[in-house]
């Protein structure tokens, strides 16, 4: 995330997935639109992808100490990761609010009272967290996607996809706008009246529009997976409509920016400021703010032809929708057809059934070990494979006796209270 740093995203983690054993994610529906096993294992292998590219982000060597296949690695892991985290995120909404079909009536309400409990946990956490770590923290931005997103959990996927391209236009420019009228002493007199910047580096200004992943900008690729949520992803149809879709937007966005801002157009921000992995303050000068935590001048308005990774323009929104298009496709297409690839995955894929878990632990343990975090003198990709294996390993065994992660299940346990709704 710093991604989140280049705005946050949280979480990314999908706290509510279901370990791969259990026939079907969805909380509930009708049997004739449960999903299959191959399609959500598909989808806890994006999300353990995304989890290890947060890991690449916060724990590995910076881009410029990188090259070749690592570089590539490197540079498909900044703000890419997070975006899959947040697509990922709008899909977990599809899954509490009903998959195929919302739901509706007395389960509606009550799927509606969960995604809001579970959005004010979130914030809560990201917000404790960052006191602690800074900005770059996604889950308390997550929160937020959740909350804004809750008055669209109902619509069909056609209309979420038209949503989501809305906001994928709009947004930036609206964004870009915002950030220029609003001077360091506006912000700051905003700051002083918000109690959750008195707590930790991000504050309700830093969610909506200054942060590592603002909601305005941000909620393009959790709406986007909602309309994921909504369709048959075990269709073979879908899926190849899907990888078309993908494919056309990445080629389309990133060609348009180079064609436009030239060969610097993909340039990652992160190449401009510390990691993606520093907790450093974040700046507090007006325009958005780089996903990696550093520091970078206004930003002129030819900056909004620009892809880069967490440059959030609309050329970068269009193409990081269409990546994480191809890697959730991928990964189910994978899923459903290699069995034997299936099997020797199991691991990793144990990792996306508690990312939120995997996400919060792999900062803990940067805490415990002294990690030191991907910067300028942190060379060496021992530690980053360390902290996968480690992460591999704990939900490995850890899956073997409990259906959900630590975390989830806390998580699970808090929402219970919605079914006192009536």
């Amino acid at each position: 995330m710093t991604q989140a740093q280049q705005p946050q995203a949280t979480p990314a983690p999908q706290e509510n997935s279901p370990p791969p054993a259990r026939t079907s994610t969805e909380p509930a529906g009708p049997a004739s639109t449960a999903p299959s096993l191959g399609r959500l294992v598909g989808v806890d292998l994006a999300r353990a992808l995304a989890v290890f590219g947060m890991y690449v982000v916060h724990i590995g060597p910076p881009l410029s100490a990188t090259h070749g296949v690592a570089s590539w690695i490197r540079y498909m892991a900044d703000g890419h990761s997070s975006v899959l985290f947040a697509t990922l995120a709008g899909f977990s909404l599809m899954l509490l609010a009903g998959r195929r079909e919302p739901k509706t009536g007395l389960a509606g309400r009550q799927a509606r009272a969960r995604i809001a409990i579970r959005a004010v946990i979130l914030l809560a956490l990201g917000t404790v967290m960052a006191i602690e770590y800074g900005g770059v923290i996604i889950l308390g931005f997550y929160g937020v996607y959740f909350l804004l997103a809750l008055p669209l959990v109902r619509l069909r996927a056609r209309t979420l996809a038209i949503i989501a391209a809305a906001f994928a236009l709009v947004a930036p420019q609206l964004a870009y706008v915002l950030s220029s009228l609003l001077t360091p002493s506006a912000q700051q007199s905003i700051n002083s009246y918000d109690p959750l910047r008195h707590l930790s580096e991000v504050g309700v200004l830093d969610l909506l529009l200054t942060g590592f992943y603002p909601a305005l900008t941000w909620l393009s690729f959790v709406i986007a997976g909602m309309a994921l949520g909504r369709l048959d992803l075990s269709s073979g149809t879908v899926q190849k409509r899907l990888a078309a879709l993908g494919a056309a937007l990445t080629a389309a966005a990133y060609g348009m920016s180079l064609l436009l801002a030239g060969k610097g157009a993909l340039r990652s921000l992160a190449e401009d400021g510390p990691s993606s992995g520093s907790s450093g303050p974040m700046p507090t000068g007006g325009g958005p703010m780089p996903a990696d935590g550093g520091s970078f001048p206004d930003l002129s308005a030819s900056s909004l032809l620009q892809a880069g990774p967490h440059s959030g323009t609309t050329f970068d929104i269009i193409g990081s929708v269409g990546i994480a298009i191809l890697v959730i496709v991928g990964a189910t297409v994978a899923m459903d057809r290699l069995l034997r690839l299936r099997r020797l995955a199991k691991p990793v894929i144990a990792v996306g059934t508690m990312s939120l878990t995997a996400y919060v632990g792999h900062f803990l343990a940067q805490s415990v070990f002294s990690t030191p975090a991907g910067t300028g003198t942190q060379q060496s990709w021992l530690p980053l494979i360390m902290y996968v294996l480690g992460a591999v390993l704990f939900a490995a065994i850890w899956s073997r006796f409990f259906r959900r992660g630590p975390l989830e299940y806390l998580l699970n346990a808090a929402t219970r209270s919605a079914n006192r709704i009536r």
